[in-house]
């Protein structure tokens, strides 16, 4: 098994391509060693000392590391627990417990039109982009022109991502939806 890596536009987060699936659907994301007891490979990767969370994508797994840690001194042994992980044979997340990113459906009935056209955007534009990136992005609200999303994975704590969602996303959504009037980040 060859697994490549990427770097991501987030100096604390790495991306690793095992060249097989990772997850079926959605995405999965572990801020914590606590959140990931429903993942076998979450876990194992949190074994790593120095790993601060882990985000599940189609086909890739990022890794945040802690600002203490070097990647020369990680990489080695997040790539053997990775391997490892699929030589088992372990699913990646167990049996029974779905735990796949997805858009909140928490808003006023009144605004459900504006709602379906915000999350459409993020599905087929943004979602695809920042996943090229190593994270994701939910809709997480909408409240008097205000949309609010959760950045996970490479997202989280990107020193860019600030500048992402304020000139990239919310001039999207601005230009496409009149009612959008800014967009701000949410923590989970």
């Amino acid at each position: 098994m060859f697994i490549q890596t990427e770097s991501t536009p987030n100096p604390a987060t790495l991306k690793f391509l095992p060249g097989q699936t990772v997850m079926d659907m959605g995405t999965a994301d572990f801020p914590s060693a606590e959140s990931a007891s429903v993942s076998p490979l979450a876990q194992r990767l949190f074994a790593v000392q120095g790993t601060t969370g882990v985000f599940f994508g189609s086909d890739f797994v990022t890794v945040t590391k802690a600002d203490d840690v070097e990647w020369d001194h990680i990489k080695p042994a997040l790539l053997g627990a990775i391997m490892e992980h699929f030589v088992s044979g372990q699913p990646v997340i167990a049996d029974g417990e779905m735990t796949a990113a997805a858009h909140s459906d928490s808003y006023d009935e009144a605004d459900e039109q504006v709602v379906g056209q915000i999350k459409e955007l993020l599905d087929t534009r943004v979602r695809p982009a920042v996943a090229q990136d190593g994270g994701d992005i939910t809709f997480h609200g909408f409240d008097r022109g205000v949309v609010y999303l959760h950045m996970q994975g490479a997202c989280a704590g990107c020193p860019s991502s600030t500048l992402t969602l304020k000139m990239g996303i919310e001039n999207l959504l601005r230009h496409y939806i009149p009612e959008v009037v800014e967009v701000r980040p949410v923590a989970a």
